[in-house]
């Protein structure tokens, strides 16, 4: 999840947006081609379903905000449409890294602002701002793999880890009566919802999202070698004054590149055979 401190200040253009139902995922999950070990145990101290549903408040929000200002794409938009045909490529792909995503509810939406960023929330809440594609002219393999790493961070629930390492103050806590108030799920959108769009992840947390993104575009169809050329347009476009908002959360740096580059091989095999069907 990427800031978007600056989506109330841009300028708008005419958008709305729609619902992208599920596609179909896979029967029987294989054993994955990049290795990011077990995800972090934390996320066990944060109801996932609770959680899910204040992303889903906290986007409707979002997405209220952007339609009152004429921002939100509407449904014949192109760039929205683009979005929407990767979308429905890269969905099948995600049950096999967790199980619970065959029922989410996922979205499309895409937000007429500059700023350089794109987002997954929980539950499979999906956002871009058209500055990331007009700004770094995103080819479609490209795109996937923004989206691969954005849903990547979703599937592997990084959010409730994060939330739960930073309000978590000892062992035994009760995260109905403590973490969450009431526990009830007013409560936790108003204390946990405005923290999901500005969530920065570890280090760990980035690393798993690039390896599990890139797989999650190769069996979608895209070509892996896309994700470095990705990354180094993110680094030319943080060489300027300030940089993106998207390298605040997601910092580049040739490390990155480098850790893309050898695991491109792994998940090639998967982009062929996609591409063939």
């Amino acid at each position: 999840m990427c800031r978007l401190c600056e989506l109330k200040t841009s300028s708008w253009m005419p958008r709305r947006g729609f619902l992208l139902a599920a596609g179909a995922a896979a029967a029987t999950p294989v054993l994955a081609q990049v290795n990011v070990g077990d995800p972090s145990r934390l996320r066990g101290l944060v109801p996932a379903k609770e959680l899910e549903q204040a992303a889903v408040q906290q986007y409707g929000q979002l997405l209220e905000q952007a339609r009152a200002k004429r921002a939100l794409a509407p449904e014949g938009h192109p760039q929205l449409q683009r979005l929407r045909s990767i979308a429905t490529r890269l969905i099948p792909q995600t049950a096999r890294w967790n199980d619970r995503a065959s029922q989410w509810r996922w979205e499309v939406n895409l937000i007429g602002n500059a700023s350089i960023n794109a987002f997954c929330m929980p539950g499979g809440k999906i956002a871009f701002f058209t500055g990331i594609l007009e700004k770094l002219k995103l080819t479609d393999d490209e795109s996937a793999m923004v989206m691969g790493h954005e849903m990547a961070h979703a599937l592997r629930e990084h959010a409730r880890a994060r939330i739960a390492k930073s309000q978590a103050t000892g062992a035994g806590l009760s995260i109905a009566a403590q973490l969450f108030g009431l526990g009830q799920l007013g409560d936790l959108a108003a204390n946990v919802g405005t923290q999901l769009l500005t969530l920065k992840f570890s280090r760990d947390d980035e690393i798993e999202a690039d390896l599990v993104g890139l797989e999650l575009a190769a069996r979608g169809g895209y070509n892996p070698d896309a994700s470095v050329t990705l990354w180094k347009k993110m680094a030319e476009a943080g060489g300027g004054s300030g940089g993106p908002g998207f390298l605040s959360t997601h910092p580049t740096g040739p490390d990155r590149i480098q850790r893309l580059e050898q695991n491109v091989p792994r998940v090639r095999g998967l982009y062929q055979a996609a591409a063939k069907r």
